[in-house]
């Protein structure tokens, strides 16, 4: 089954499909699963993905302009390098378990209580995101880019390589381990024994 601008999916499976350097016009998805489909570098440009689940997908550097995501689901997938600010706002809604979203953007995002379980977020940039309740479950998290961001009560206890600076950020009630609360001190350069 190949896809095709301005139709709708309902509830349809999407196996091996490969849709690489393409762009695909405001398509509507809802209830549908992705599984080992390539849509790397793909251009989404209007889409909306409704409880759409996403598994060992390939979506590295894929754009998704103006496009819609309401409870998408993201297994064991590749999303590198994806602009998630270019969605919209409203209803945004995504969890990631076992993805690598190395250098990806959520800048300005309402990720209220995302999972991103398992995953690689080396370089991602959470610029003003708004990541309270967020779990980062086994998380790593190095040069991930925290400013202005919102990180009350989410949970960083077993993320890895972050440096958050509290003076910058929003970190009340966050839990973390012993040793990601003493890289809350990085920025001042302290030899702690």
């Amino acid at each position: 089954m190949s896809l095709q601008s301005n139709s709708l999916y309902e509830n349809k499976i999407f196996r091996s499909l490969s849709f690489t350097e393409e762009q695909l016009k405001n398509a509507e998805f809802e209830n549908c699963s992705f599984e080992s489909c390539d849509f790397s570098s793909t251009v989404f440009l209007g889409c909306t993905f409704n409880n759409c689940t996403f598994k060992q997908s390939n979506l590295a550097m894929a754009k998704v302009s103006n496009s819609k995501m309401s409870g998408a689901s993201f297994i064991d997938c590749k999303l590198l390098g994806i602009n998630f600010g270019d969605c919209t706002d409203f209803l945004f809604e995504v969890a990631f378990d076992q993805c690598v979203l190395d250098y990806s953007s959520f800048v300005q995002k309402k990720l209220i209580k995302t999972p991103f379980l398992h995953c690689s977020l080396r370089g991602v940039d959470f610029t003003q995101a708004d990541l309270s309740k967020a779990q980062f479950v086994n998380a790593e998290l190095h040069e991930a880019v925290f400013f202005r961001t919102n990180l009350r009560e989410a949970n960083l206890v077993t993320a890895m390589n972050y440096s958050i600076d509290p003076d910058n950020n929003q970190v009340k009630k966050a839990k973390m381990s012993v040793e990601g609360a003493v890289r809350l001190l990085d920025k001042y350069d302290l030899t702690i024994v």
